[in-house]
């Protein structure tokens, strides 16, 4: 009997994934959850990198305006 998952034999780990316009009607109460928490994650991660990116765009703004 596996007791870490990266032993042989240890069942996968569950991966939660979501496809925009996916039929949800099998998905139960607590997956939907799951999903829903991890694409405000997603969403966080996408908002630093436009944060990111734009901060980095005016930077190179002023410096080249000079």
């Amino acid at each position: 009997m596996a007791v870490f998952d990266d032993e042989p034999g240890a069942p996968p780990a569950r991966k939660i994934a979501h496809e925009i316009g996916q039929d949800l009607y099998r998905v139960s109460v607590e997956e939907l959850g799951e999903r829903i928490a991890l694409l405000r994650e997603e969403i966080a991660r996408l908002e630093r990198e436009v944060a990111s990116k734009s901060a980095q765009r005016n930077a190179a703004d002023l410096l080249f305006k000079r």
